[in-house]
């Protein structure tokens, strides 16, 4: 009797390589063809298990196995998940992935598609428990060496740093680098100092990007310089011959090219800027919630105004607007007009002040903190609330009765800050969070500290 063997099937076998630099790519034989051939002698070995080798190359030179975005890692899984592939064989597990998080995504996919994974040198199978566990314990080594490389960079920048050594990226205006070393540009640096001394008797930054605009001063990338741009350049200590690393300060290996009395000009008159430009800011549209008010997500809504036609509208803008956030994570609303959301709140903290539970709570605890006084007395003072806001009102009220922004008394907007905790402006409304303690601090104001004092 003649017995028929049945024939393997036949499994299609996808080489992956992977090689981190580019360095040695452009040679006859490289890293990645000693890594194939090791492959395909491997697959010639498993030819009696029906083990054949796909044509298509899957070779990623010059690109890190610490993240899945590369394009013929991607090709693969796009093979894989069209039914096209049986076995991925790499030389070592390392070559596909060096994250532990990535390689178990990997897993799940070819485990999800019915995919075998054999690293070559190390053979490992993951269709078993073992070799699943062993895969991950070589893993978590992988990662770890990666993270050691990692450490070791990290410590060799903070050095070199701590040296005075730059350590490359985007080189100043004012510098040229030659051989990994800052260099004075000359002509570059003469337009940095006449930016320091511009600045350091300007009267505002405005008329210094004017000024710097006529005279045809740009960037190191040609761009005009704007007011964000001058800050940065004024902030940067590489002028001053310094190097700075995690907020530590270090001197430089370079030549400066501000001395430290024109640095020191500069920004003494940067400081009375930012002071005058706050000051300016908080007189001429002073707000009774501003720091109180947040979005439902937490994002804090800050004043703003527009003019149109002479008026002036005032607003409560949310950061999330103001940072060009998409518009898929905005909720609730993001701009309300400030006279409604003012009214509404001083709304509510007069109709807390009428109510006869928070207003006997205050007074009790008031009466423990005073002794002279009485409940009655705490109670009488509290009623006064709207005489007392009606006191620090504006007298020049517009015909509609509402305050007019420009002339919004500092007392008032005390007055709120000491009451209200917060305001959140939500979908379904707004909730505000008061200050319980202010209503005894409020009270104590109002309350004569003798009765020759009343």
């Amino acid at each position: 009797m003649t017995m028929t063997q049945t024939p393997a099937r036949r499994l299609r076998c996808a080489i992956y390589t992977r090689k981190s630099t580019e360095e040695g790519l452009d040679m006859e034989f490289n890293s990645l063809d000693a890594q194939r051939e090791a492959c395909e002698a491997y697959i010639a070995s498993q030819r009696a298990e029906g083990w054949a080798c796909l044509r298509e190359r899957y070779d990623d030179g010059g690109f890190s196995g610490g993240t899945l975005d590369r394009p013929a890692l991607k090709q693969l899984i796009a093979d894989i998940e069209d039914g096209l592939v049986d076995v991925v064989v790499v030389y070592k597990i390392d070559r596909i992935s060096r994250a532990l998080m990535d390689f178990s995504k990997l897993v799940e996919t070819f485990d999800r598609h019915g995919v075998t994974f054999v690293s070559v040198t190390q053979s490992f199978n993951t269709t078993t428990s073992m070799g699943r566990l062993t895969l991950n314990i070589l893993l978590s080594f992988a990662q770890f060496e990666r993270d050691v490389i990692g450490e070791r960079i990290r410590d060799k920048v903070a050095a070199s740093k701590k040296k005075g050594m730059w350590m490359g990226g985007f080189v100043p205006l004012g510098y040229d680098a030659v051989d990994r070393k800052l260099v004075i540009n000359p002509a570059e640096a003469e337009n940095v100092r006449t930016i320091f001394e511009l600045f350091a008797r300007s009267e505002t930054t405005a008329s210094v990007v004017r000024e710097l605009d006529a005279r045809g001063i740009r960037s190191k990338r040609g761009r005009p310089i704007d007011r964000g741009a001058l800050y940065k350049l004024l902030h940067n200590r590489i002028y001053r011959g310094e190097i700075t690393h995690k907020g530590a300060v270090y001197p430089g290996a370079h030549e400066a090219i501000i001395s430290s009395e024109l640095w020191d000009a500069a920004h003494a008159v940067l400081k009375g800027h930012t002071h005058a430009r706050a000051g300016r800011t908080r007189a001429a549209a002073p707000a009774l919630l501003r720091g109180l008010i947040f979005t439902q997500t937490g994002a804090a809504m800050t004043p703003h105004h527009t003019k149109r036609k002479g008026k002036r509208y005032c607003y409560y803008t949310s950061m999330d607007v103001i940072r060009d956030r998409p518009r898929a994570e905005l909720r609730g609303p993001q701009r309300l007009p400030a006279a409604m959301v003012e009214e509404a709140v001083i709304a509510e903290v007069r109709r807390m002040l009428r109510t006869p539970e928070v207003v006997a709570r205050t007074a009790r605890t008031l009466t423990k903190e005073r002794p002279d006084l009485d409940e009655n007395t705490v109670v009488a003072a509290l009623g006064q609330f709207d005489d007392m806001w009606a006191a620090f009102a504006p007298r020049d009220r517009p015909p509609d009765g509402h305050a007019r922004r420009g002339s919004l008394p500092a007392e008032q907007a005390r007055v709120v800050q000491l009451l209200v905790a917060q305001v959140t402006v939500g979908e379904n409304g707004m909730d505000i969070d008061l200050r319980h303690d202010g209503l005894g601090a409020l009270a104590s104001l109002l309350t004569p500290k003798t009765e020759d004092a009343a």
